[in-house]
C-alpha cells in the first residue's frame, strides 16, 4: 500500500527559504509522476509543483524561480525547495503520486493524483 510522509515544514519570515521532504514507501517510486500541492484555509488543494519519473518538471506560475521540486530514487524521496517565501505561500503542504510514466503527461493537477500525505504545515510571516 502506497504511503507517504511529509516533513520538513515550519514557521520562518518573509523572504525565508524551506525545504520540504517527502519519504515514499509501498510502491515502485521511480515508476511514477510524483506532486507537491497545497491547501490555504478557506481554499482549494492547488498543485504546485509535479517531476515526471524521468525527469521532467512543471510549476504553478506564482512559484517559478522560487521554489524547486526535485526526487532522489535510491531514496524514495521528494523533495521541495521553497526560497523567498512569500506570505501567500502559508498552507498546508502535501505530497502525492501522480501517474504512473507515459500514462498521461505529469502535471500538477490534483484530480489526477493519490495517496495523499498527512501534510506539513508552512507558516510565512511578514
Amino acid at each position: 500500500q502506497a504511503r507517504l510522509v511529509e516533513s520538513g515544514g515550519g514557521s520562518v519570515e518573509a523572504s525565508g527559504s524551506l525545504r520540504l521532504s517527502c519519504a515514499a514507501s509501498g510502491f515502485t517510486f521511480n515508476e511514477f509522476c510524483m506532486g507537491w500541492f497545497r491547501q490555504a484555509p478557506g481554499k482549494e488543494r492547488e498543485g504546485v509543483a509535479a517531476v515526471g519519473a524521468e525527469g521532467s518538471t512543471r510549476y504553478t506560475e506564482s512559484v517559478k524561480g522560487r521554489f524547486t521540486i526535485s526526487r532522489d530514487n535510491d531514496k524514495r524521496t521528494l523533495y521541495l525547495e521553497m526560497n523567498n517565501l512569500k506570505p501567500e505561500d502559508t498552507a498546508v503542504y502535501y505530497c502525492a503520486r501522480g501517474p504512473l510514466y507515459g500514462a498521461r503527461s505529469c502535471l500538477p493537477e490534483p484530480s489526477a493524483f493519490g495517496g495523499w500525505g498527512q501534510g506539513t504545515q508552512v507558516t510565512v510571516s511578514y
